[in-house]
């Protein structure tokens, strides 16, 4: 399992900002914004920088 910070996630209702690894991205996309509750979409995911 990635402890790392794989993606930056931007939620596009409330325009929240958090890295993220990729068991989060997965609760995020399956449970909804942890700040708004606003559905999660894969695209509102970017690969984090190197």
């Amino acid at each position: 399992m990635s402890t790392s910070e794989d993606y930056t996630f931007v939620c596009s209702a409330c325009s929240q900002s958090i890295a993220v690894n990729d068991a989060m991205r997965q609760a995020l996309v399956e449970n909804g914004c942890a700040v708004c509750g606003s559905s999660v979409e894969p695209e509102d995911f970017e690969p984090a920088e190197a």
